[in-house]
C-alpha cells in the first residue's frame, strides 16, 4: 500500500540541490549514504557546514513518526500535553505489543482485544483526533509494516521502539528514540542528535546453503559487540549487499540495535525496487530509480572504504556459517560448527525445549519460505518435531499471503503452533506453561534480542538466536547440539535421514495479498472527537508537569540501588504483564528496577531503606524517600540503559524522586530519555570510582549552578561512618539540554513554544 506519495515526491525534487550545499559544506568530497541522508535532513535546510562525528549535536526533521502501542501510550499522553491540533509530519500508531501469546492467534488475539478495549480505544481516539495514522490490533509488527508500507530509500523517520531501525532495509535512516523525541517531532520541533561515527560493513561474496541475511547480523554482533556500535551507524555496502534480498537487508539493520548502532543502511538497489513495487508501490519505484544515484554512497567511498568510515568490517558472505548467538547477550556469537563444543563445555541445557520463528525481525515470506521447506522435510522425511514450535507472522499481509500459499499448513503438519501478527514471546508477551517453576531449560529464536528472563520472566531459561531455518531445523531434532550441516536424524522408520539445505522464496510469485490489512485512516477534522481517560482507570493516567530544577545544587540524596552488571531497560522496567501499565505512570513505576542486580547482596528488587534500615523492593524504598521529599541517586555499570526505546525507564525514576543516574557508560537512546525527562544522566570520570560508592551513601551533587557544557560536576560521597569521598562526574549535555533540565523536562519547554505560536 502506498502512502504519502506527494511527500516522498517532494523529498525526491528537493534532493539535488540540498546535496549540492552538502558537498559544498564537505569540501566537495565524496559522500557515503549515511552522509547523503543526515545532511539532507537537517532542519535548517541547505547545509552550512561540516558537522564532526561523534561530537556536534545537530537538529535534523525527519519525515515522519511510528510508535507501537506499549510505547505511544505515554508518547501521546505527552503530545495531548503539547498543545497542538494536529501532528506536523505523518505519523502512525502500531497496535503490536499487548497482545499476549498463549492459545494461538484466533484466541489470543480475540482475549487481547477484551483485556485491553480501554487501551485499544485510547490510541484509536486519539489517533483519530490528532491526525495519526492507526494500524488495529491484529495488523502486524509495526517494523514490518513501516516496511511495507512507508519505509522509502533516502528517507528518514524515528520511532519509539528500537527496532525501527529495520527499516533502512529499504535505504531509510530510521532511529528507534523514546516518546519524548516523537513529541518534538509531531509538535513540529526539530529532533536532535549527536553527529553519529560511520561504520563501514563491505559484504562480498554471496550467501548459499543454511547460511542466511540474520547469519550477517550474528557474525557482525559478535565483532562489535552489544556497545561496539554506540553512537555509529553502519552502512553496508558491495557485491554481497546487492545480492541481498530487502527483507533480508532489514533482518540485518533489524538487529543493529543490539550492538547498540543508531541505526544501519543499504543503499538502494535492484532489490529494493523489486520489493517497493511487490508491496504496492511502483510510484516510488519509479521515483527512486531516476534520482538512483543519490540514494546510495558515492562509487569513490565504495572503492576506497577506509577513507570516508571510521571503522571498516569486510564479511564474505561465501565462507559465512551460520551463526547461533548466546545465551543471555545477543552478541555471544559461534558458529555452528562450534556451538554443540560449546553448549556442552558451558553445560548449557541441551534438549531444546521451544523453538520460535518469526518477530519483526525474520518474518518476511523469504523467512517463512525457507524454513518451511525445512518443515516439509520433516513431513515427507517421517520426521516429527522433538520440541514445540511457534510461528509469528510480521504483519497480516504476510500471514494472509503464507496461508495462502499453503506454508502455515505445512507447519502445522509438523506440529507448529501458528500464533498471532504481534511480538508475543520476542518482547515477554509469553503465557508459557509452567515457566513459573524457573526450571533451567533452552529455547532457541528467530527473535532479536535474548536477555535473561525477557522471553518468559524466567532468569533459568538460555535463550539463543539463530534464524528461522536453523530453529526450524533443531526444533526437529529437539536438541542444541544438532547441527544440521553434518549430522543426520532417525525417522519414524528408524532411517538415518539428513535435512537438506532449504529453498526459499524472495517474494511471492501471485504477489501479495489480503482481505483487511487493518489500517484505520484519522479523522480529516479532529476537533470534535473527545478523548477521555477515566481518573478511576488502572491503565491510564493523564500526565502531570515534572517541576523545574529548584536552582541549587543538589544535597543530601539517597543512594537508592548500586545495580551490579548488566542493566538493561528490560530490568529497569520490566515487560511482560508489566505492559499493561505502559499508560498509567504510577502504576508501572512500581516495577523500577526490580530486575536489577545489588551489588551489596548480589540480589534482585532487595535494596536497604536508609530511613528504616530495612531491606525491601525497589520502588518501595524510593516511595518512601519521596514521601519524605528525599532526593536520590542511582548508580549503574557499563552501557546502563542497554536495550528497548522504552521511556517509561526514564520517566519512572523521575516521577518517583530518583535525581541523577550515575553510571561507567549509557546506551544511547537511554541516556537521551533521561536527559529529555530533566534528569541528570552522569557518567564516572574514573570508572574506578563505581568501588567506593557504600551502600549507606548520602550523595550531594555540586557545580549545578554554573551548569555548562564540557563542564564536569562533582560528587560527594559522604559515608556512614562520617568521612566522605570527593569524584568527578562527566556528562555529555549541550545548553540546549541544560535547558531541559532547568525546564523540568523537554516537554515543558515545547509547550511554552507551542502557545507562544513559535511552532
Amino acid at each position: 500500500m502506498a502512502f504519502d506519495v506527494a511527500m516522498i515526491k517532494a523529498k525526491y525534487d528537493a534532493l539535488p540541490s540540498l546535496l549540492e550545499a552538502a558537498r559544498k559544506a564537505l569540501g566537495n568530497k565524496p559522500m557515503t549514504l549515511t552522509e547523503k541522508i543526515l545532511y539532507t535532513h537537517l532542519s535548517e535546510g541547505d547545509a552550512k557546514q561540516a558537522y564532526k562525528r561523534g561530537d556536534a549535536y545537530v537538529e535534523f526533521s525527519p519525515d515522519r513518526v511510528a510508535m507501537q502501542d506499549a510505547t505511544a501510550q505515554m508518547a501521546l499522553l505527552q503530545f495531548m500535553q503539547a498543545g497542538r491540533k494536529k501532528v506536523a509530519v505523518p505519523s502512525t500508531v502500531h497496535c503490536d505489543h499487548l497482545i499476549v501469546a498463549k492459545s494461538g492467534a484466533v484466541k489470543d488475539l480475540q482475549l487481547s482485544l477484551t483485556d485491553n478495549k480501554e487501551v485499544f480505544a485510547f490510541l484509536a481516539s486519539v489517533s483519530n483526533k490528532y491526525g495519526l495514522g492507526f494500524w488495529r490490533p491484529g495488523a502486524g509488527i509495526i517494523h514490518q509494516v513501516v516496511l511495507e508500507n512507508y519505509a522509502f530509500p533516502g528517507g528518514m523517520m524515528i520511532g519509539t521502539d528500537s527496532h525501527t531501525v529495520n527499516a533502512g532495509g529499504l535505504g531509510m535512516v530510521a532511529i528507534g528514540v523514546g516518546g519524548a523525541d516523537a513529541v518534538d517531532v509531531m509538535a513540529g520541533m526539530p529532533w536532535e542528535l549527536k553527529f553519529p561515527k560511520l561504520i563501514g560493513v563491505k559484504l562480498t561474496g554471496k550467501l548459499s546453503g543454511w547460511t542466511s541475511a540474520k547469519d550477517v547480523i550474528l557474525k557482525v554482533a559478535g565483532i562489535l559487540t552489544v556497545k561496539g556500535g554506540t553512537g555509529a551507524i553502519l552502512e553496508y555496502f558491495g557485491d554481497g549487499a546487492a545480492s541481498l534480498s530487502c527483507t533480508g537487508k532489514g533482518t540485518i539493520c533489524n538487529m543493529g540495535a543490539e550492538i547498540g548502532a543508531t541505526t544501519s543502511i543499504f543503499g538502494y538497489d535492484a532489490k529494493m525496487c523489486e520489493y517497493l513495487k511487490v508491496t504496492g508501490r511502483r510510484e516510488i519505484a519509479e521515483m527512486a530509480d531516476a534520482i538512483m544515484p543519490h540514494l546510495t554512497g558515492d562509487p569513490e567511498v565504495y572503492e576506497s572504504p577506509e577513507k570516508y568510515f571510521d571503522q571498516v568490517i569486510e564479511i564474505d558472505l561465501t565462507d559465512l556459517e551460520p551463526h547461533i548467538n548466546g545465551p543471555f547477550t545477543p552478541d555471544l556469537a559461534t558458529p555452528i560448527s562450534k556451538f554443540a563444543d560449546a553448549v556442552r563445555k558451558n553445560n548449557w541445557p541441551e534438549k531444546l525445549s521451544v523453538g520460535l520463528i518469526g518477530s519483526c525481525t525474520n518474518s518476511s515470506y523469504e523467512d517463512i519460505t525457507r524454513a518451511a521447506s525445512v518443515a516439509q522435510q520433516a513431513v515427507d522425511k517421517k520426521l516429527s518435531a522433538k520440541s514445540e514450535f511457534t510461528i509469528t507472522p510480521g504483519s497480516e499481509q504476510v500471514r494472509f499471503t503464507v496461508e495462502r500459499d499453503g506454508y502455515l499448513e505445512t507447519f502445522g503438519k509438523m506440529g507448529g503452533v501458528v500464533l498471532a501478527n504481534a511480538c508475543g514471546p520476542c518482547i515477554g508477551q509469553w503465557n508459557r506453561f509452567e515457566s513459573e517453576k524457573k526450571e533451567r531449560n533452552s529455547i532457541l529464536t528467530s527473535f532479536n534480542r535474548n536477555f535473561a528472563a525477557r522471553n518468559d520472566s524466567n532468569p533459568n531459561t538460555h535463550s539463543f538466536v539463530a534464524s528461522p531455518e536453523i530453529v526450524t531445523a533443531l526444533a526437529i531434532a529437539g536438541s542444541l547440539t544438532f547441527n544440521p550441516l553434518t549430522d543426520t536424524l532417525t525417522n519414524a522408520d528408524g532411517n538415518r535421514v539428513v535435512l537438506d539445505a532449504p529453498m526459499g522464496i524472495e517474494l511471492p510469485l501471485k504477489g501479495f495479498a489480503v482481505d483487511d490489512a487493518g489500517f484505520q485512516a484519522p479523522a480529516e477534522d479532529g476537533s470534535k472527537i473527545d478523548v477521555i481517560v477515566s481518573a478511576k482507570s488502572d491503565r491510564l493516567q493523564l500526565l502531570e508537569s515534572f517541576p523545574a530544577w529548584e536552582g541549587t545544587d543538589l544535597m543530601g540524596l539517597k543512594l537508592l540501588i548500586k545495580a551490579k552488571g548488566k542493566c538493561t531497560t528490560d530490568h529497569i522496567s520490566m515487560a511482560g504483564s508489566w505492559l499493561r501499565y505502559r499508560g498509567h505512570l504510577d502504576n508501572i513505576s512500581n516495577n523500577l528496577l526490580i530486575g536489577a542486580t545489588n551489588a551489596f547482596n548480589n540480589e534482585r528488587d532487595s535494596v536497604k531503606n536508609q530511613l528504616t534500615g530495612e531491606y525491601t523492593s525497589v520502588p518501595k524504598v524510593q516511595r518512601a524517600y519521596k514521601a519524605q521529599g528525599a532526593g536520590s541517586v542511582v548508580v549503574g555499570d557499563e552501557n546502563y540503559g542497554e536495550g528497548s526505546s522504552r521511556e517509561h525507564a526514564a520517566m519512572e525514576p523521575r516521577f518517583l524522586g530518583v535525581r541523577a543516574i550515575l553510571v561507567k557508560s549509557f546506551a544511547r537512546i537511554h541516556e537521551t530519555n533521561l536527559k529529555k525527562q530533566g534528569m541528570l544522566a552522569l557518567t564516572f570520570d574514573n570508572k574506578d570510582d563505581y568501588d567506593k560508592v557504600q551502600e549507606d551513601d548520602t550523595i550531594d551533587i555540586t557545580g549545578l549552578v554554573r551548569f555548562a557544557p564540557g563542564r564536569a560536576l562533582k560528587v560527594v560521597l559522604n559515608h556512614k561512618d562520617g568521612s566522605s569521598e570527593k569524584i568527578v562526574a562527566n556528562h555529555s549535555y549541550n545548553a540546549g539540554q541544560i535547558e531541559w533540565f532547568k525546564a523540568g523536562a523537554a516537554l515543558n519547554l515545547i509547550k511554552v513554544q507551542v502557545a507562544m505560536g513559535k511552532v
